[in-house]
């Protein structure tokens, strides 16, 4: 195969991708593992409105070219079509800062059966950024240049590979740089959570500076504040894009992607009515979470303590649940609580 003929074929995935908005779950650190992705993707698909992928958490890459396990750690995914049970497809995604050992993970995870690499230059984690990794490097435009260009020469050119930013890192004083890094880098699409490093996760989001991106040839996703409907329908029109990454929103309502693409009716600012998954539809996906495979007992306890504390935002019984069992640490009781908790 030419290399013109390649790249058509590259540009032919990417049109399919994105002939219609896309709705992308979001890699968080720590919450969004192989068990959750489970989880959230199985209730999107059975609401009618699947996430188009969803892009696993970091892999970090240090000093040499990771072994196969690590990546199957990260991505059990890719034991079956890089897809999750319920077919949703699982992007890898890398974080590092050599160039030459990024591309040669990233050729691996290929390999390994990766359908697309996705850099992360989001992360606003001390530590990771004290390493030289994630978001530390929008201050270093020229070496995320190299970092993604690099990896596109690796990766074979029908793999789409794209990058994940912020709008900067302790500002937004260079963003015509990283904006011209990305434009010469042959990434396929850019992801922007629209905040810098030292704004973090505190509200607002700043969804209009993502305009500055959309003079790039390529397809911008949106990222960032987004709980509501509602606020996905002002991120897309401040921000100038259809497509549409949802984190920690997506975890607290698991509903919102059906949501999104639908009308909606406000009650009021704290009850919203376009609520699809009633909290006794969820139920049976607690229970599954708690059930997860291949973590103990005690990992999967404070893993779902986590998410039940996050769903307090989203649910009234929720609230009422975690005042019942957020000191108890024995699995079979917390799931009879669940069970009990909508009678």
């Amino acid at each position: 195969m030419t290399n013109n003929s390649q790249f058509k074929t590259c540009q032919n995935t990417i049109n399919q991708l994105f002939a219609n908005p896309v709705r992308l779950l979001a890699p968080m650190e720590g919450l969004t593992d192989p068990l959750m992705r489970q989880i959230l993707t199985q209730i999107a698909t059975d609401l009618g409105r699947p996430y188009d992928w969803s892009v696993s958490e970091f892999i970090r890459v240090t000093q040499h070219v990771l072994p196969a396990h690590v990546f199957y750690k990260y991505v059990p995914e890719l034991h079956h079509d890089a897809k999750t049970t319920s077919g949703t497809p699982i992007h890898v995604q890398l974080l590092g800062s050599e160039a030459q050992l990024m591309a040669e993970n990233a050729t691996y995870a290929c390999e390994l059966g990766a359908p697309a690499i996705d850099i992360n230059f989001g992360c606003p984690a001390k530590t990771v950024n004290s390493h030289r990794g994630g978001s530390v490097l929008l201050d270093e435009p020229e070496v995320m240049y190299d970092i993604i260009s690099a990896v596109r020469r690796a990766v074979p050119t029908h793999i789409p590979v794209s990058a994940k930013i912020r709008l900067g890192y302790t500002d937004t004083s260079r963003m015509d740089d990283i904006r011209g890094a990305i434009a010469s880098s042959g990434a396929d699409w850019l992801t922007i959570h629209a905040r810098t490093k030292t704004q973090g996760y505190k509200p607002p989001a700043y969804w209009d500076k993502i305009q500055n991106f959309n003079s790039l040839d390529i397809p911008v996703i949106a990222n960032g504040e987004i709980w509501t409907a509602e606020q996905a329908q002002n991120c897309m029109m401040q921000a100038g894009t259809p497509h549409l990454m949802l984190g920690r929103g997506a975890v607290t309502r698991p509903d919102l992607i059906a949501n999104v693409d639908h009308g909606f009716v406000r009650v009021d600012d704290k009850n919203p009515a376009d609520k699809t998954l009633l909290w006794q539809d969820l139920i049976a996906h607690q229970i599954k979470f708690l059930e997860g495979a291949a973590k103990s007992d005690v990992v999967l306890v404070g893993r779902y303590k986590q998410w039940l504390g996050m769903l307090t935002k989203g649910y009234s019984e929720a609230q009422t649940l975690w005042e019942g069992i957020k000191r108890e640490k024995n699995k079979a009781a917390i799931i009879s609580a669940l069970q009990t908790s909508v009678r």
